[in-house]
């Protein structure tokens, strides 16, 4: 694969992870309990390998010389931030950049794992990857070749022709008629695929290279040209196909889909998670509630003015949709997850963690931490044996992933400390590697 082989070419300096020791003691920490939607009393929490061994109000007793000792000071240790729908590559690229006949896959790759970084280092430690070329990344950043977060890739979205993965610019001709796939299937962003036997071959190619979910596209895009955001896209079979294929596996398949029809078609094919829905209508979202399906939702910003006019249009009712679906979503008892999907506008990035408190208009601070940390795992590991990283996650316990934020001040009062990572995160530790600390 050509990203493979740009990505180890261009490898991310880790000279700024910390000399690690075995063990890692944090004391005099405030937790976030997501129980009791409160700080817990000062607590002390040793960290050994990925895990989290102990946690207790007392003293630990050490039998080791060398464990770190951090000095909390009384901050708030909550879990690492999660993304459930982001796009590490598309994320990081403009369209202009993915689509030039003149970009490599090293110039794309050096954006990519550049912006991997920077997420780790706003406070993801875990993402859902929602499609793209994202296997070389992960395994690089798994590798400790690149600094970044857990991912749980998705591998290349599957779509149908005129579909919203289908990327091809207008001289570009069909595969299956001419025999050339398209330049964006030849990087491995997306798999143009139609009719129950090409969605199977898709489908395993992506488990084939390790995919821990499949993303398939169920109905109209805004950024994608070719496509209104009101069609229905990929029959019952097709969509079918993909189940059956993904739960053989033991793993599940993610649709994108706004409206009803779209999304009820896709429920009745065994999918478990809908990606978007922001012009569902409350009978669609009482079926999702009463069957236990996850929305997987974002809440997205005006049109920008460098936007063109063809996706402001196409983007308006999913707009004026998603100030409806968030509180009745909510009401109805939907399964609910929280993502950015930030596509082709790199600038948007930074506002990451920003985003997080526009959930303020419908959450209290408490139920949007445990969205975006706990609720989050728990679709994350929906992969069941195909989750890359098998155990509990989103949560401060024992035997959980030491993947932790030290917050300078309360989050629960002031949920805005959230949005300022660079001066209000002074630890973050991933699986037990401390990237950041401030306090050393």
């Amino acid at each position: 694969m050509k990203l493979k082989s740009a990505l180890a070419l261009f490898l991310v300096s880790t000279t700024m992870v910390m000399a690690q020791t075995k063990q890692v003691l944090i004391e005099n920490v405030r937790l976030l309990d997501h129980n009791t939607a409160a700080l817990t009393e000062p607590m002390n929490v040793l960290v050994t390998g990925q895990k989290i061994e102990k946690i207790s109000a007392s003293k630990i007793a050490l039998n080791n010389n060398e464990v770190e000792k951090i000095n909390g000071k009384g901050k708030t240790l909550i879990p690492g931030l999660i993304d459930a729908h982001v796009h590490m590559v598309f994320g990081a690229l403009t369209m202009q950049e993915m689509m030039s006949t003149t970009a490599t896959p090293e110039s794309l790759m050096k954006n990519v794992a550049a912006g991997s970084q920077k997420m780790l280092m706003r406070g993801f430690t875990s993402v859902r990857d929602a499609g793209g070329p994202i296997f070389p990344l992960k395994a690089a950043i798994d590798a400790d070749k690149v600094v970044g977060p857990r991912i749980w890739p998705s591998g290349a979205t599957i779509s149908q022709t005129a579909g919203h993965g289908d990327f091809r610019t207008p001289e570009e001709r069909s595969r299956r008629f001419f025999g050339k796939p398209s330049r964006a299937e030849e990087l491995g962003a997306t798999f143009i695929a139609d009719g129950r036997d090409e969605v199977l071959t898709a489908t395993r190619e992506n488990l084939r290279f390790g995919a821990s979910q499949i993303k398939v596209m169920a109905g109209g895009g805004t950024s994608s040209a070719y496509d209104p955001i009101d069609v229905t896209q990929y029959t019952f079979d097709e969509i079918k196909a993909a189940v059956d294929a993904a739960e053989d596996w033991g793993t599940y398949v993610m649709v994108h889909a706004y409206t009803p029809r779209a999304v009820q078609r896709s429920i009745e094919a065994g999918v478990k998670s809908i990606e978007h829905g922001q012009m569902l209508d409350e009978e669609t979202l009482q079926i999702m509630a009463d069957k236990g399906i996850w929305l997987s939702l974002q809440n997205l910003m005006d049109n920008n003015d460098n936007m063109d006019a063809q996706r402001k249009e196409k983007r308006k009712p999913v707009l004026e949709g998603q100030a409806k679906v968030w509180p009745l979503a909510k009401e109805l008892g939907v399964k609910l997850a929280w993502g950015t999907d930030f596509l082709f506008e790199p600038e948007l990035n930074d506002d990451q963690n920003s985003y997080i408190l526009r959930l303020q208009k419908w959450f209290t601070n408490a139920e949007i931490l445990k969205m975006v940390t706990k609720d989050n795992a728990e679709l994350l590991q929906l992969s069941g044996l195909r989750s890359p990283y098998p155990g509990k996650l989103g949560v401060i316990e024992e035997q959980a992933y030491a993947d932790l934020i030290l917050v300078d001040g309360n989050p629960l009062k002031d949920l805005s400390l959230i949005a300022k990572p660079e001066k209000k995160f002074l630890i973050i530790m991933k699986g037990g590697k401390i990237y950041k600390n401030t306090l050393k």
